[in-house]
Protein backbone atom coordinates (compact mmCIF):
# COMPACT_ATOMS: atom_id res chain seq x y z
CA UNK A 1 0.00 0.00 0.00
CA UNK A 2 1.32 3.21 -0.42
CA UNK A 3 0.54 6.86 -1.97
CA UNK A 4 -1.39 6.90 -5.27
CA UNK A 5 -0.11 7.68 -8.64
CA UNK A 6 -2.60 7.07 -11.45
CA UNK A 7 0.09 6.33 -13.86
CA UNK A 8 0.62 3.22 -11.44
CA UNK A 9 -2.38 1.73 -11.18
CA UNK A 10 -5.65 -0.23 -12.91
CA UNK A 11 -8.07 1.50 -11.69
CA UNK A 12 -8.95 4.46 -9.61
CA UNK A 13 -11.96 5.10 -7.82
CA UNK A 14 -14.27 8.06 -6.84
CA UNK A 15 -16.86 8.69 -3.92
CA UNK A 16 -20.55 8.86 -4.49
CA UNK A 17 -21.34 12.17 -7.04
CA UNK A 18 -17.55 13.37 -6.60
CA UNK A 19 -18.57 15.87 -8.72
CA UNK A 20 -21.50 17.76 -6.47
CA UNK A 21 -21.45 16.13 -3.21
CA UNK A 22 -24.45 14.05 -2.04
CA UNK A 23 -27.48 16.28 -3.36
CA UNK A 24 -30.46 16.15 -4.39
CA UNK A 25 -30.99 19.35 -6.28
CA UNK A 26 -31.56 17.73 -9.36
CA UNK A 27 -32.80 20.90 -11.07
CA UNK A 28 -29.20 22.62 -10.72
CA UNK A 29 -26.79 19.71 -10.45
CA UNK A 30 -27.94 17.12 -13.04
CA UNK A 31 -25.93 16.90 -16.27
CA UNK A 32 -26.42 14.57 -19.18
CA UNK A 33 -24.54 11.33 -19.95
CA UNK A 34 -22.08 13.36 -22.23
CA UNK A 35 -22.18 16.45 -20.34
CA UNK A 36 -18.56 17.74 -19.01
CA UNK A 37 -18.37 15.43 -15.41
CA UNK A 38 -18.23 12.45 -17.82
CA UNK A 39 -16.15 14.25 -20.41
CA UNK A 40 -13.60 14.89 -17.59
CA UNK A 41 -14.17 11.09 -16.99
CA UNK A 42 -13.12 10.31 -20.59
CA UNK A 43 -9.84 12.48 -20.43
CA UNK A 44 -8.45 11.10 -17.47
CA UNK A 45 -8.99 7.51 -18.32
CA UNK A 46 -7.09 8.30 -21.74
CA UNK A 47 -4.92 10.48 -20.18
CA UNK A 48 -3.43 7.98 -17.51
CA UNK A 49 -4.54 4.66 -18.80
CA UNK A 50 -6.60 3.41 -16.23
CA UNK A 51 -10.34 2.95 -15.39
CA UNK A 52 -11.63 5.73 -13.82
CA UNK A 53 -15.30 5.34 -11.60
CA UNK A 54 -17.40 7.18 -9.82
CA UNK A 55 -21.12 8.69 -9.54
CA UNK A 56 -22.88 11.34 -10.80
CA UNK A 57 -26.11 13.21 -11.20
CA UNK A 58 -27.79 12.12 -14.58
CA UNK A 59 -30.72 13.40 -16.48
CA UNK A 60 -31.87 11.08 -19.38
CA UNK A 61 -35.57 11.55 -21.01
CA UNK A 62 -36.47 13.19 -18.05
CA UNK A 63 -35.80 11.22 -15.70
CA UNK A 64 -32.97 11.92 -12.98
CA UNK A 65 -30.28 8.71 -11.59
CA UNK A 66 -27.64 8.47 -9.66
CA UNK A 67 -25.51 7.07 -11.82
CA UNK A 68 -22.16 5.35 -11.75
CA UNK A 69 -19.64 5.61 -14.73
CA UNK A 70 -16.75 2.95 -15.39
CA UNK A 71 -15.15 4.70 -17.74
CA UNK A 72 -12.12 2.52 -19.88
CA UNK A 73 -8.61 4.41 -21.20
CA UNK A 74 -10.57 3.67 -25.06
CA UNK A 75 -13.45 5.92 -24.14
CA UNK A 76 -16.09 2.96 -23.81
CA UNK A 77 -17.92 2.43 -20.58
CA UNK A 78 -20.61 0.96 -18.16
CA UNK A 79 -22.95 2.46 -16.18
CA UNK A 80 -25.32 1.24 -12.49
CA UNK A 81 -27.90 3.15 -11.71
CA UNK A 82 -27.98 3.00 -7.80
CA UNK A 83 -30.57 0.84 -6.71
CA UNK A 84 -31.05 1.54 -3.32
CA UNK A 85 -32.40 5.25 -2.96
CA UNK A 86 -31.88 6.90 0.68
CA UNK A 87 -35.22 7.70 1.83
CA UNK A 88 -33.97 9.30 4.59
CA UNK A 89 -32.16 12.21 2.86
CA UNK A 90 -35.01 12.10 -0.02
CA UNK A 91 -33.66 10.57 -2.65
CA UNK A 92 -36.08 8.09 -3.66
CA UNK A 93 -38.49 11.26 -4.58
CA UNK A 94 -35.80 12.70 -7.02
CA UNK A 95 -34.15 9.71 -8.22
CA UNK A 96 -35.19 6.54 -10.57
CA UNK A 97 -33.41 3.34 -9.25
CA UNK A 98 -31.54 1.16 -10.97
CA UNK A 99 -32.81 -2.35 -11.59
CA UNK A 100 -29.78 -4.46 -12.40
CA UNK A 101 -26.16 -5.06 -11.32
CA UNK A 102 -23.71 -4.72 -13.33
CA UNK A 103 -20.41 -7.21 -13.41
CA UNK A 104 -17.32 -5.68 -15.27
CA UNK A 105 -13.96 -7.57 -16.33
CA UNK A 106 -10.57 -6.04 -15.65
CA UNK A 107 -7.44 -8.46 -15.88
CA UNK A 108 -9.00 -11.47 -14.99
CA UNK A 109 -10.92 -9.59 -12.42
CA UNK A 110 -14.51 -9.73 -12.06
CA UNK A 111 -16.07 -6.42 -10.30
CA UNK A 112 -19.65 -5.50 -9.10
CA UNK A 113 -19.39 -1.58 -8.30
CA UNK A 114 -22.65 -0.30 -6.10
CA UNK A 115 -23.25 3.05 -4.91
CA UNK A 116 -23.80 3.93 -0.48
CA UNK A 117 -26.88 2.93 0.33
CA UNK A 118 -26.94 -0.28 -1.46
CA UNK A 119 -24.22 -1.86 1.70
CA UNK A 120 -26.92 -2.12 3.89
CA UNK A 121 -29.04 -4.76 1.37
CA UNK A 122 -26.93 -7.96 1.09
CA UNK A 123 -29.89 -9.90 -1.26
CA UNK A 124 -28.59 -7.20 -3.80
CA UNK A 125 -24.85 -7.90 -3.40
CA UNK A 126 -24.88 -11.06 -3.03
CA UNK A 127 -22.52 -12.94 -5.09
CA UNK A 128 -24.38 -15.93 -6.54
CA UNK A 129 -22.95 -18.84 -8.74
CA UNK A 130 -23.67 -19.83 -11.99
CA UNK A 131 -23.55 -23.03 -13.65
CA UNK A 132 -19.92 -23.62 -13.71
CA UNK A 133 -20.52 -23.42 -9.92
CA UNK A 134 -17.89 -20.45 -10.01
CA UNK A 135 -19.19 -16.72 -8.09
CA UNK A 136 -20.16 -13.52 -10.28
CA UNK A 137 -17.30 -11.33 -8.78
CA UNK A 138 -13.55 -11.39 -7.10
CA UNK A 139 -14.28 -7.88 -5.92
CA UNK A 140 -17.56 -5.83 -4.32
CA UNK A 141 -16.92 -1.88 -4.67
CA UNK A 142 -18.72 0.55 -2.53
CA UNK A 143 -18.90 4.31 -3.98
CA UNK A 144 -20.22 6.27 -1.24
CA UNK A 145 -21.51 9.78 0.48
CA UNK A 146 -21.37 7.70 4.14
CA UNK A 147 -22.04 10.35 7.29
CA UNK A 148 -19.43 10.05 10.57
CA UNK A 149 -22.97 9.79 12.61
CA UNK A 150 -23.67 6.00 11.42
CA UNK A 151 -19.44 5.00 10.27
CA UNK A 152 -19.64 2.30 12.45
CA UNK A 153 -22.36 0.55 10.35
CA UNK A 154 -20.33 1.67 7.28
CA UNK A 155 -17.39 -0.76 8.75
CA UNK A 156 -19.03 -3.55 10.50
CA UNK A 157 -21.42 -4.04 6.66
CA UNK A 158 -18.20 -4.08 4.89
CA UNK A 159 -16.74 -6.17 6.60
CA UNK A 160 -19.93 -8.30 6.65
CA UNK A 161 -20.22 -8.04 2.77
CA UNK A 162 -16.80 -9.77 2.37
CA UNK A 163 -17.16 -12.24 4.14
CA UNK A 164 -20.47 -13.88 3.54
CA UNK A 165 -19.68 -13.06 0.14
CA UNK A 166 -16.35 -14.82 -0.29
CA UNK A 167 -14.67 -11.71 -2.06
CA UNK A 168 -12.50 -8.63 -1.56
CA UNK A 169 -14.20 -5.26 -0.75
CA UNK A 170 -13.67 -2.13 -1.37
CA UNK A 171 -15.37 0.74 0.62
CA UNK A 172 -14.11 4.65 -0.55
CA UNK A 173 -16.29 7.30 1.19
CA UNK A 174 -15.70 11.20 1.12
CA UNK A 175 -14.76 13.31 4.01
CA UNK A 176 -15.50 17.12 4.99
CA UNK A 177 -18.87 19.00 5.59
CA UNK A 178 -21.68 19.23 3.09
CA UNK A 179 -23.96 21.52 2.14
CA UNK A 180 -26.35 20.87 4.24
CA UNK A 181 -24.26 20.24 7.40
CA UNK A 182 -23.50 16.82 7.07
CA UNK A 183 -19.86 15.79 8.46
CA UNK A 184 -18.39 12.98 6.53
CA UNK A 185 -14.60 11.43 7.99
CA UNK A 186 -13.53 8.74 5.30
CA UNK A 187 -13.04 4.97 6.74
CA UNK A 188 -12.45 4.12 3.32
CA UNK A 189 -11.62 0.62 3.34
CA UNK A 190 -10.38 -2.75 1.71
CA UNK A 191 -11.28 -5.93 3.46
CA UNK A 192 -10.32 -9.38 2.40
CA UNK A 193 -12.20 -11.70 1.86
CA UNK A 194 -11.65 -13.23 5.34
CA UNK A 195 -12.94 -10.35 6.98
CA UNK A 196 -9.51 -8.66 7.46
CA UNK A 197 -8.66 -4.96 7.57
CA UNK A 198 -5.95 -4.11 5.12
CA UNK A 199 -6.22 -0.60 4.91
CA UNK A 200 -5.47 1.87 7.33
CA UNK A 201 -8.48 4.09 9.04
CA UNK A 202 -7.85 7.46 7.24
CA UNK A 203 -9.59 10.59 8.09
CA UNK A 204 -7.93 13.09 5.64
CA UNK A 205 -7.94 13.72 2.50
CA UNK A 206 -5.88 11.29 0.93
CA UNK A 207 -5.65 8.90 -2.28
CA UNK A 208 -3.38 5.62 -2.13
CA UNK A 209 -2.90 2.62 -3.69
CA UNK A 210 -3.67 -1.36 -2.78
CA UNK A 211 -2.80 -4.54 -4.60
CA UNK A 212 -5.13 -7.40 -4.47
CA UNK A 213 -3.94 -11.25 -4.70
CA UNK A 214 -6.49 -13.01 -6.82
CA UNK A 215 -4.49 -16.21 -6.21
CA UNK A 216 -4.80 -15.84 -2.64
CA UNK A 217 -8.53 -15.80 -2.88
CA UNK A 218 -8.68 -18.41 -5.29
CA UNK A 219 -6.82 -20.74 -2.68
CA UNK A 220 -8.92 -19.79 -0.19
CA UNK A 221 -12.54 -19.77 -2.30
CA UNK A 222 -10.67 -23.99 -3.05
CA UNK A 223 -9.84 -24.42 0.67
CA UNK A 224 -13.15 -22.99 2.74
CA UNK A 225 -15.87 -23.38 -0.90
CA UNK A 226 -18.75 -21.96 1.83
CA UNK A 227 -20.33 -20.90 -1.28
CA UNK A 228 -21.49 -24.25 -2.86
CA UNK A 229 -23.47 -24.32 0.57
CA UNK A 230 -25.32 -21.38 -0.20
CA UNK A 231 -29.34 -20.82 -0.75
CA UNK A 232 -30.52 -20.09 -4.46
CA UNK A 233 -33.09 -16.97 -4.99
CA UNK A 234 -34.20 -15.01 -7.89
CA UNK A 235 -34.71 -11.63 -7.68
CA UNK A 236 -38.05 -9.98 -8.71
CA UNK A 237 -38.25 -6.10 -9.71
CA UNK A 238 -41.64 -4.77 -9.14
Amino acid sequence: MERASLDECDVAVLPEMFNTGFSIDVIHMAEPMNGPSFQWLKKIADHKKCVVTGTMIIKEEGDYFNRLIWMTPDGSFSHYDKRHLFRMAGENDYFLPGDERMIVKLKGWRICPLTCYDLRFPVWSRNTMGSNSELDYDLLLFLANWPASRVNVWTTLLKARAIENLAYVIGVNRIGTDGRGTDYNGHSNLIDFKGNTEFPWEIEEKAWIVTLNHQALKNFRHKFPAHLDSDSFDIFNH
